[in-house]
């Protein structure tokens, strides 16, 4: 009897180890599988890592961009003296009211030739939009509605009323203000003002603006040494 008890003891013994390492294998093989989610950052050459949303069928960062180099590393130069920034046309940037406290909320101003260099100031996978990429977004939300659905509501950043900004489409658009090619800054907490990539003549190019008392937006051309905000694009 107890010879019987032992034959049937081992097999079973076996048994039960195999099904313990069998799980096992299947609990390691699940948490292998949720250490890898989708991602939902992108982060730029500098290390600045922005968030995005996806509006109809286009994704966009939800914060401006930060960056002070190009793709392949060049620096792009930040231009603090008002003469200077006006008379440039290659790439610079500018902190607003030359403020390095004002970059983690509102991002950094850049005149249209760094949006547009050859170099990239976008990250990889991503570019600085096209006036039809706006012209899509704007479509895609309602003329007449877009610039509340895009503005972060409240008062927090945007000056009062503000009444219109519901912030429905994600977006999250701020304030940012703009430096004209005066070089002085202008319109923090009233203007949020961002670069197209696209020339409208050798001197302008187009640009996207909200107001703080508006529910619509403004698609304009401007001269390039202007300094915008850039909002990037899902490529």
């Amino acid at each position: 009897m107890k010879i019987m008890n032992k034959i049937l003891f081992y097999p079973m013994l076996i048994m039960g180890v195999v099904l313990i390492l069998t799980n096992g294998c299947k609990k390691t093989d699940e948490n292998e599988e949720n250490t890898n989610p989708t991602p939902t950052t992108v982060t730029d050459v500098d290390g600045n890592i922005y968030h995005f949303v996806t509006i109809g069928t286009q994704v966009w960062m939800v914060e401006n961009l930060k960056v002070t180099h190009y793709r392949n590393g060049d620096a792009i130069p930040n231009i603090t003296d008002n003469y200077d920034w006006g008379i440039q046309t290659s790439g610079t940037y500018a902190n607003y009211n030359n403020n390095g406290n004002y970059v983690d909320t509102y991002g950094r101003l850049y005149n249209f030739y760094a949006a547009c260099d050859y170099r990239k100031i976008a990250p990889v996978g991503w570019h600085v939009p096209t006036y039809d990429d706006w012209l899509i977004l704007v479509n895609y939300l309602g003329d007449s509605v877009a610039g509340s659905k895009l503005k972060e509501a409240g008062l927090y950043h945007w000056l009062t009323p503000n009444n219109y900004a519901t912030n429905e489409s994600g977006f999250t658009a701020l304030p940012g203000g703009f430096r004209g090619g005066d070089g002085n800054y202008y319109n923090l907490t009233t203007f949020g003002i961002w670069w197209s990539n696209t020339e409208h003549n050798s001197s302008y190019a187009w640009r996207f603006k909200l107001e703080y008392g508006s529910p619509t937006v403004s698609l304009g051309n401007v001269t390039k040494n202007n300094g915008y905000s850039i909002r990037c694009i899902k490529d």
